[in-house]
């Protein structure tokens, strides 16, 4: 990975909200310290602490995340001196756009943040981050600690092979962005619906391949299932190439071990589980 020149926890607050899908909402995150964020494109990740509860409590309990709870000591303290009832929820997340400050509009600089929605907030099915993004208005603080890229080939490598689920599109949306014009490679993204698919810049000898779980047979299946399947129907790219797998956590790692036996070497390999599926029970 690489960190970030500096490492801090920034103060911002909510701009505004858009659902840009049945299963996405943006959140786009201003004002307060913004002009600190250091932008570093590809897939450029953050700790992002949100408020409990929509209380004047829980609010306040943010002024007392330590800036350095993303360390293990931090981490420690940010349990034993905030009580758990309104305690901020953390959460890793991706820079999906970043726009400085335009002083002539009077805008402070922005992040744009994509939430995966699961289930729903009116319900109380969804989870808590989920629930805050449906949620959340204008104003409402937050923070954040920028924990930098994952996704970092050596010099002069431009062929790719990216590979997730919902949760990973706007890292590998963001990475195809940050990708020179002459890139060439392929991208597998699995959603959870045709709606979901959304359209991301990428260089022209980039292809990009979407999976749509709405039309497995099993509609249940667990995301990433189908993204695995379309990668071991490609052709593995020869060296030099470097792959980014990420998403649901057996997607990642089973792809990995497919890459590596295909020939690809495991250095030319990023791959993270950003979540695991709880097991059913019985």
């Amino acid at each position: 990975m690489r960190k970030p020149t500096r490492q801090q926890l920034l103060r911002l607050e909510v701009v505004r909200t858009e659902q840009i899908s049945a299963h996405w909402m943006r959140v786009t995150l201003g004002g307060g310290q913004s002009a600190l964020f250091e932008p570093m494109g590809f897939d450029q990740w953050f700790r992002l602490f949100i408020p409990a509860a929509a209380t004047d409590d829980a609010r306040e309990a943010l002024d007392r995340v330590p800036a350095n709870a993303n360390k293990t000591m931090g981490y420690f303290k940010f349990l034993a001196t905030i009580p758990q009832s309104v305690r901020p929820i953390m959460r890793n997340y991706s820079v999906r756009a970043f726009r400085p400050a335009d002083l002539t509009a009077g805008r402070t600089a922005e992040i744009d943040v994509d939430f995966v929605l699961h289930g729903s907030a009116e319900d109380g099915t969804a989870g808590p981050a989920s629930t805050w993004a449906q949620n959340c208005q204008p104003g409402d603080p937050v923070a954040l600690i920028d924990e930098g890229i994952v996704f970092n080939p050596e010099q002069g490598t431009d062929r790719v092979l990216l590979v997730s689920d919902e949760t990973g599109l706007p890292a590998i949306s963001s990475i195809c962005e940050s990708l020179p014009a002459d890139a060439v490679g392929t991208v597998i993204a699995e959603v959870p619906a045709a709606g979901d698919a959304l359209d991301f810049a990428h260089p022209a000898g980039v292809d990009v391949r979407w999976v749509v779980r709405e039309t497995s047979d099993d509609p249940h299946v667990k995301p990433g299932t189908l993204a695995l399947a379309a990668l071991r129907e490609i052709e593995v790219p020869a060296p030099p190439v470097h792959a980014f797998i990420v998403g649901e956590q057996a997607l990642p790692t089973s792809a990995r071990r497919h890459l590596v036996e295909a020939g690809v070497p495991k250095e030319h390999i990023s791959f993270v589980g950003y979540w695991r599926m709880p097991a059913k029970q019985k």
